[in-house]
């Protein structure tokens, strides 16, 4: 399902942090982040709260519903796979991520979760890019990752892998063992995109989502730069496309 949302190989997903002192700021900035995205080849944006709340989020997609229908647009609602859901099927958005897919709960508490998430798949309107071992999540499941692979790509459109944090580079090594187990099934590089690794990691992977190097400071708390994500997508058109 992923697969047929994007035109071109390798789609790079850009972050609206929404970032700014008030709603209003916050709205107008990712707005403007946007349009650069779009201007400079970006794929899709994902909406998420990183630092906003739930209302911004959703006054986000509301805009960019009302404003820029043409863009490609996801939700992460941090740690709520119901909210992300629920708001990207209500505005229209394609997509969805989440950070855990699997192995972030024990196995007796976890059946709960995926019949919750297979109730709002069933509907078939919105993708899902689900994490396993992702940044800052926890590991409680008990079983080895390729068990916890196999189970996730039960309930998901993608699985994304990260490194240890936000702007912290996403080991090759890791996303190779990731591929290994996942075959063919679409995996997303979730973390640590740079210019440097647009290659390296693309070759393995089969798109990325990129926020911090994107950024004037190349910090998650910057500002987005033309520059830097028109430098990025020419590297990856080079590459790739």
């Amino acid at each position: 399902m992923l697969r047929n949302l994007f035109a071109q190989p390798k789609p790079i997903l850009a972050m609206l942090h929404l970032n700014g002192d008030t709603r209003d700021d916050k709205l107008t900035r990712a707005l403007r982040e946007a349009d650069i995205y779009a201007e400079c080849g970006v794929d899709a944006v994902i909406v998420e709260d990183y630092f906003g709340d739930v209302t911004d989020v959703e006054n986000a997609l509301a805009l960019l519903r009302r404003e820029r229908p043409q863009y490609v647009v996801g939700v992460n609602v941090l740690d709520d796979f119901t909210r992300s859901y629920e708001l990207a099927a209500q505005y229209g958005a394609s997509f969805m991520q989440v950070d855990s897919i699997c192995g972030h709960l024990t196995p007796a508490n976890e059946h709960h979760y995926f019949d919750m998430i297979e109730r709002y798949r069933a509907d078939g309107r919105v993708a899902v890019i689900g994490g396993v071992r992702f940044k800052y999540q926890e590991y409680l499941s008990g079983r080895s990752l390729a068990e916890d692979l196999a189970i996730g790509r039960r309930h998901c459109d993608a699985i994304a892998v990260t490194g240890s944090g936000t702007g912290v580079d996403t080991d090759s090594d890791k996303i190779r063992e990731f591929r290994l187990h996942l075959g063919a099934f679409p995996l997303v590089v979730g973390a640590g995109m740079t210019m440097a690794h647009v290659k390296e990691k693309l070759a393995l992977a089969d798109a990325a989502i990129v926020g911090s190097t994107f950024k004037d400071t190349r910090k998650d708390s910057g500002e987005v730069s033309l520059t830097h994500v028109m430098e990025f997508m020419d590297a990856v058109r080079r590459e790739f496309r």
